[in-house]
């Protein structure tokens, strides 16, 4: 049986993997074009605007993560969302959110 502390080390441990994986503007951005269903990386390319092996190796990081998943279809693969709580944690960063903490950090700066 894991010991109390080794849990929590595992749950930081995952909880610093994904909010790194959150840290990305591409990444982001993929998380939104995945919000309402499953897509093809060539579809999300003119949506996203960029290139397909960038999309790729964000994606791997996604996964890498758990937030996204995929399965083969001959050579392509869709990808999406596993969990759509993830839009919760993303949506709670919001103006209001980030207006609060920005006036703290501009105090800190002062």
């Amino acid at each position: 049986m894991k010991s109390l502390s080794k849990k929590k080390n595992d749950l930081d441990t995952a909880r610093v993997k994904i909010f790194s994986a959150l840290a990305d503007p591409i990444r982001l951005k993929i998380l939104y074009c995945l919000r309402d269903g499953e897509k093809y990386v060539t579809e999300m390319v003119p949506l996203l605007k960029t290139v397909q092996p960038l999309i790729s190796r964000h994606l791997k990081i996604l996964k890498g993560c758990g937030l996204v998943s995929c399965r083969k279809e001959g050579n392509k693969r869709p990808y999406w969302v596993t969990d759509k709580r993830v839009f919760e944690i993303i949506d709670m960063v919001g103006e209001d959110f980030v207006k609060s903490v920005a006036r703290y950090a501009e105090e800190e700066l002062l």
